[in-house]
């Protein structure tokens, strides 16, 4: 280890290594001359490599090489804040032009770099004109000494761009006096003619408006922003505009007006006044139709419209809901009126006119309505479509019959809804049973029923409504047979006491009406025999337990039963009916008449007095083609009771 006297001698001699060093240091830093350390200017350039250029020194100043006196001055000015924010000295120097050349400053004497340099100040600190040291007057004094110096008339320039400046501020904001006195100024420099013509006509134009404008603002105090209609603050802003179409006072003006009539059609809207509101923004539009605040209002008041328009129709549904249908039309006509394309709107008028002519149902629809005092239901109802056919048949139609004239129009315009199949036994009996009614066929002692040993009907004093068509016991599924035509009514009238609803029978012409279904063919599958099972019909394919055959049948056709069917078997018809033109023929609400002249033109049933025949519409199981035919009727007694004739009913919607 070192001792310590050698320890004490190394530190020593560290130390005072180290203040020679800080002296070298410092003696750079503040004397290089005495160090003979060139400057960068004078130091000499590296000689350029074969085949590329000079590299700058040290790889970093790519600045042109040779004098930079004049460069570093001007990056110095201009480096550092942006000039809104420097110090006023610096403005100045910003504001100072540059001198033209070295050759042009060394010709510079001292009393003209003297006006320039105090000219080039006043003019950063903005006295640019007014007295003896503004900017103007030395610029212009410099030029008496040298009317060629380039320094001087850039000087001017922008004394004459300040002095432009200044006077458009004033037209802007007004404020005419100003301008004229800055305008004055400004007529004195040269080269000034044509911006002070300009500057001129603009200040006419301003000492013309200025009385219009401060005559607009006191009708604007006085609430007459657009009335009276003969001196109102909107034509007297349109008027300077027509004068200065750029005066932005008039323009703000208009802009305000705007925007009141704005105000007031959202304030018209916040009171469902939208026809108010609509007035507004078509005065608004017409004083800026491109403006956007008009398109905004005009959007907000769209939304507020179309929201408050589907809330009105929502409310106009509630009441519909509950039934009360001239509510419902009153809340759907003000929602229209809110607006004209509120959504959903045809879908509630189907409503609205389903609730109207068919109870809240629509056509096609199944309903049944439960009994109000008891346990049980009425039967599967369809309702029923309105419209028009022509009842009857035409002479040319086969199986023609003269009764079936004339042929003629009948409108169904009234809802109404039909049983689904023919009253089924079992229906019958719940009414028997509940009612206590005797039927006809108990009354007065049994029905006309088929025989099939003999192949015809004939009377059974002991059969009954629980029979079927040959007198044996019926089951419940199967149509009721051997009723009379006051046992139908009387069963429609049980219905209608027990739902609180209106049932009846058919009238004839609703019967020809749903028996068609829409079509005008003899039958309502079509022309001829039928290509499918669509009815219990006489088909020359069917055959009877004992082997018999019908004597006149559709050819070709079977439908596998002899005698009734169940309800609902086989297909329904384009109105949704089973058993229509098929199974049993059914009891309807009219009188006999020989033909249709002075017939209802309205579906009602045509009823006289007393009259001692009642009618029977469609086929039966045992009925001949041309029986089948949509226009085929037949009267009977109203205590006649058959094996072939059942009823169905019909419902008032």
């Amino acid at each position: 280890m070192p001792n310590s006297k050698s320890e004490r001698r190394q530190r020593a001699m560290g130390g005072a290594i180290g203040v020679s060093l800080l002296g070298l240091a410092m003696l750079y830093h503040f004397f290089p001359a005495l160090l003979h350390v060139p400057a960068e200017a004078d130091r000499p350039q590296r000689a350029a490599r074969p085949g590329g250029p000079m590299a700058p020194p040290l790889g970093f100043d790519r600045r042109p090489q040779g004098t930079q006196s004049a460069s570093v001055r001007i990056n110095e000015l201009d480096a550092g804040p942006p000039l809104s924010l420097a110090p006023r000295a610096v403005i100045a120097a910003r504001l100072r032009p540059a001198p033209a050349s070295s050759a042009a400053a060394q010709t510079e004497t001292p009393a003209l770099t003297d006006l320039l340099t105090r000219a080039a100040d006043a003019l950063g600190k903005g006295n640019l004109s007014g007295d003896s040291d503004s900017a103007m007057s030395l610029y212009m004094q410099a030029l008496k000494l040298r009317p060629d110096s380039n320094r001087a008339r850039e000087g001017l320039a922008h004394v004459q761009q300040r002095l432009i400046a200044e006077i458009e501020d004033d037209l802007s904001s007004g404020d005419a006096d100003a301008a004229q006195t800055t305008l004055q100024v400004l007529q004195q420099l040269p080269n000034a003619g044509a911006e002070s013509q300009r500057l001129q006509r603009s200040l006419q134009t301003l000492r013309q408006v200025r009385p219009l404008l401060a005559h607009a603002a006191d009708l604007m105090g006085q609430g007459h922003d657009m009335l009276p209609a003969d001196d109102n603050a909107l034509a007297v802003y349109r008027q300077v505009l027509g004068i200065d179409p750029g005066n932005h006072v008039a323009r703000q003006g208009l802009q305000r007006i705007q925007r009141k009539l704005l105000d007031q059609a959202l304030g018209a809207v916040a009171q469902d006044d939208f026809d108010g509101a609509d007035a507004a923004l078509a005065q608004a539009a017409k004083i800026d139709p491109n403006a956007t605040a008009l398109q905004d209002t005009r959007g907000r008041i769209e939304g507020i419209r179309r929201q408050r328009a589907e809330s009105r129709l929502q409310q106009a549904g509630t009441a519909l809901d509950g039934g009360d249908l001239a509510l419902a039309q009153k809340l759907r006509d003000q929602a229209l009126q809110i607006s004209p394309d509120v959504p959903g709107v045809n879908a509630f008028d189907q409503r609205l006119h389903n609730a109207r002519i068919y109870a809240n149902y629509r056509p096609g629809q199944t309903f049944r309505d439960a009994y109000v005092d008891i346990s049980g239901h009425a039967p599967t109802m369809v309702v029923i479509p309105t419209g028009s056919f022509m009842m009857g048949s035409p002479d040319s139609e086969s199986g023609h019959e003269p009764n079936e004239s004339p042929l003629h129009k009948v409108d169904i315009k009234h809802g109404l809804a039909v049983s689904r199949t023919e009253i089924s036994v079992a229906q019958f009996r719940e009414f028997v049973r509940e009612s206590g009614y005797v039927p006809d066929s108990v009354r007065l002692h049994g029905s006309n029923i088929y025989d099939g040993r003999r192949g015809t009907m004939r009377d059974d004093s002991d059969a009954t409504w629980q029979d079927d068509y040959a007198g044996r016991p019926a089951r419940g599924d199967h149509p009721v047979v051997n009723v009379s035509w006051r046992d139908a009514t009387a069963y429609a009238a049980w219905l209608s006491k027990r739902t609180g609803k209106t049932y009846r029978l058919l009238s004839e012409a609703e019967y020809e009406y749903v028996m068609r279904g829409g079509t005008t063919t003899p039958y309502w599958w079509g022309s001829g025999s039928p290509t499918r099972e669509v009815e219990n019909l006489p088909g020359s394919r069917d055959r009877s337990p004992l082997r018999r055959s019908w004597t006149h049948a559709f050819r070709g056709y079977r439908d596998g039963y002899w005698g009734d069917a169940p309800v609902g078997h086989f297909a329904p018809n384009p109105f949704g009916l089973y058993d229509i033109d098929g199974n049993v023929s059914e009891w309807v609400q009219d009188c006999w008449h020989d033909n249709y002249t002075r017939a209802p033109r309205d579906g009602s049933a045509w009823v006289n007095p007393g009259c001692s025949l009642r009618m029977v519409r469609g086929a039966s199981w045992g009925s001949s083609p041309e029986q089948a035919r949509s226009a085929f009727r037949v009267a009977a007694e109203p205590t006649t009771r058959s094996g072939r004739v059942g009823f169905r009913v019909a419902r008032e919607l």
